[in-house]
């Protein structure tokens, strides 16, 4: 399994800690204090990266801490930066589809549950393996 090591940037905004990860356009996250908007870093990172993996798009290669600089956009003088630290994430494999066979009744409340939650069945199984690897 292949890890990586993304820089993010904290701000702080009229409505709590942005975080964005200037390496991955259009993967942010958000927070009411430091500490959760950090902690969501990594929750949306690794989604993002599944979502590029998943849909074969190239990743790019992380910029080092030290020349973050150089790929910045201006700051929003309303939005002061907080702090800069790195996000680790898994890099997946590619995804393959798979079948499977399980009780009707519980892929409807399988499906139920995705639903309710935002998600798709397949994100949904692969959450709750993810879960069930964690607690092994």
């Amino acid at each position: 399994m292949k890890i990586r090591h993304y820089a993010a940037v904290m701000y702080r905004g009229g409505d709590g800690y942005g975080v964005v990860f200037p390496d991955i356009p259009g993967c942010t996250t958000h927070g009411d204090s430091i500490h959760d908007a950090a902690m969501h870093a990594e929750e949306a990172l690794t989604g993002h990266i599944e979502l590029m993996v998943r849909d074969g798009d190239p990743l790019p290669d992380p910029t080092p801490l030290d020349r973050l600089d150089e790929v910045l956009l201006a700051p929003e003088p309303d939005e002061p930066e907080i702090t800069r630290f790195l996000v680790r994430v898994e890099i997946p494999a590619r995804w393959i589809r798979v079948n499977l066979s399980m009780a009707e009744n519980l892929v409807t409340q399988i499906d139920q549950a995705a639903k309710d939650l935002g998600m798709s069945r397949s994100g949904f199984l692969a959450e709750a393996g993810r879960r069930m690897l964690d607690v092994r």
